[in-house]
């Protein structure tokens, strides 16, 4: 019962997130707008199943207000969504102040080097009304990338990934040439950035290990 009840949401999860991959790299749309905005609240579910932080279930779900955001194709819309997923990144970095680990050293210099060049080399090609807000959003990412990485290797591929996601994003907006699919490629990045910072987190915090009551029990801890 304990794999059960952890793993229907994950396989849910897993299930919604081929069904919009699959949508994205057929170029079947209404499948990525009924998928989409299913992902995060999924995973949230997972989290909290699982013993996940308040923390981590608000950032997922802050998350999922940026995807339903996104799907509109206008700027106030666009700038929202970044706003709601800047919310998320708020409380990655605050929970992600908890663990004893450390970054390694040459992480914040990396990340910091990524957001100078990326950030001077959009600027010029970004609409004059989004400069400012993209550089306060990117800054706020790359510092959620860098302390991620004090929980260990797979939520640090994760906040690497959400970096690389949200930079097809931006190229897309500057109107720099775009691989194939490109909606494809920054939802793949998406899903696992999100999945490996939830797994991650999970890890780092001991709650996988924390054994589920069985059937009949009861349990006095509250999360």
């Amino acid at each position: 019962m304990r794999v059960g009840g952890r793993g229907i949401p994950l396989a849910a999860f897993c299930l919604v997130a081929v069904v919009d991959l699959g949508s994205l790299a057929v170029g079947f749309t209404p499948g990525h707008v009924v998928a989409k905005p299913l992902l995060m609240p999924l995973l949230a579910v997972y989290a909290r199943v699982c013993g996940g932080p308040r923390l981590l279930v608000a950032a997922l779900l802050c998350g999922w207000g940026g995807d339903v955001l996104l799907l509109f194709d206008a700027e106030p819309a666009f700038l929202a969504g970044m706003g709601c997923f800047a919310a998320g990144h708020v409380c990655y970095l605050v929970l992600f102040g908890r663990p004893a680990l450390r970054a390694p050293a040459w992480v914040p210099p990396a990340y910091v080097f990524a957001l100078l060049a990326t950030v001077s080399g959009l600027w010029p090609d970004l609409p004059a009304d989004l400069r400012v807000p993209v550089a306060g959003y990117s800054a706020l990412l790359v510092a959620m990338a860098a302390a991620a990485t004090r929980m260990g290797l797979a939520a640090g591929i994760g906040g690497a990934l959400f970096v690389l996601s949200d930079m097809l994003i931006a190229t897309g907006v500057a109107g720099w040439p775009q691989l194939a699919r490109p909606d494809l490629w920054i939802m793949l990045t998406y899903v696992a950035a999100q999945f490996l910072l939830v797994s991650g987190v999970l890890k780092a915090l001991g709650t996988r290990s924390a054994p589920a009551p069985a059937y009949g029990e009861t349990s006095t801890d509250t999360p």
